[in-house]
């Protein structure tokens, strides 16, 4: 059985868990340790050694999806990962789910998804890095205070956007959106490469993730100085049936 953990015990309980120096478990360790309590569940499943944790889902609600939740989830066998999503997850309730690749089989097994991809992440190399000079570069702030860079195309519109996702003490992902009139003018290179070159400054090492289909964004990616990491994530809409 999986129980909801106060959130002064989360760090302790889950450390054997996740690497929060590692790009595999950024996102887990970001929604686990760093987004907002309030916003934030996080269900933990012990087996009789020590009681030390052997799984844990957190369940989150973003700015990404207003309707559903984001959950990700470790767990050490296929029973733990069961009791997870019984404690965790309402029957009939859709969430975004975002899981490591090898987990994948286990979640299909007790949720219903669909619109599943698999997803590339990237983490950037300073050694390949290559500035990108755009005199078009606007530098703003996202609505939620992290930094943001656009170029406007013309009636003054965003034409390529970079972003932040989400950001913890060591790591921040980069999202970016290139309007398809705009593609092939460099414009979203220039903005993932600021941005990517801001976090970097600001002490934070930035993850881009690109979906294994997504040929523009793997190129554009691999082009400012990202490298794959060979890490895989699940992204699927998922439903617990009963």
């Amino acid at each position: 059985m999986a129980s909801v953990l106060p959130r002064d015990t989360w760090r302790s309980a889950l450390q054997p868990l996740l690497n929060d120096r590692s790009p595999a478990d950024a996102l887990a360790a970001y929604y686990a340790f760093h987004h907002s309590p309030d916003r934030t569940e996080l269900f933990a499943h012990y087996s009789g050694e020590r009681g030390r944790a052997d799984g844990f889902l957190v369940r989150a609600r973003t700015g990404l999806d207003l309707f559903r939740p984001l959950v990700t989830f470790r767990a050490d066998a296929e029973a733990v990962a069961q009791a997870l999503f019984q404690d965790g997850l309402p029957p009939h309730r859709p969430v975004y789910l975002v899981a490591p690749e090898g987990l994948g089989e286990w979640a299909a097994k007790f949720l219903t998804l669909a619109d599943m991809e698999l997803h590339r992440v990237y983490r950037f190399d300073p050694d390949r890095y290559k500035p990108e000079i755009n005199v078009l570069l606007m530098s703003v702030v996202g609505p939620d205070g992290t930094p943001r860079f656009e170029i406007r195309s013309a009636g003054n519109k965003p034409g390529a956007v970079a972003g932040v996702n989400w950001q913890s003490d060591r790591f921040a992902e980069i999202y970016v959106h290139t309007e398809p009139a705009v593609r092939g003018r460099g414009w979203g290179k220039s903005v993932v490469s600021a941005l990517a070159r801001q976090l970097l400054q600001a002490g934070r090492s930035p993850l881009y993730v690109a979906a294994q289909t997504n040929e523009y964004s793997i190129r554009l990616a691999e082009s400012v100085g990202f490298i794959d990491t060979g890490y895989r994530e699940l992204v699927a809409q998922g439903v617990r049936p009963e």
